[in-house]
């Protein structure tokens, strides 16, 4: 039961994650006042952060579909 417990956290502490790195990405992509292009650092980062956005979605719907949550 403990197992479960301790499941139900990490994907509690993965959808937060979900929700806080999403923010980023939608606030650094629709910047109005900002008035040149992302710098290629920036694309990096925000490439890193929507393919750990992508990833973290995966292995979330995969505890579900596995049993490991409710």
């Amino acid at each position: 039961m403990r197992s479960q417990q301790f499941s139900e956290g990490v994907f509690a502490f993965l959808l937060l994650g979900i929700v806080v790195f999403t923010g980023i990405v939608i606030a650094l992509m629709f910047n109005l006042s900002r008035k040149e292009n992302l710098k290629s650092g920036e694309r990096w980062m925000l490439a890193a952060i929507i393919l750990g956005i992508v990833v973290s979605v995966i292995i979330g719907a995969l505890q579900m579909l596995g049993g490991y949550l409710f």
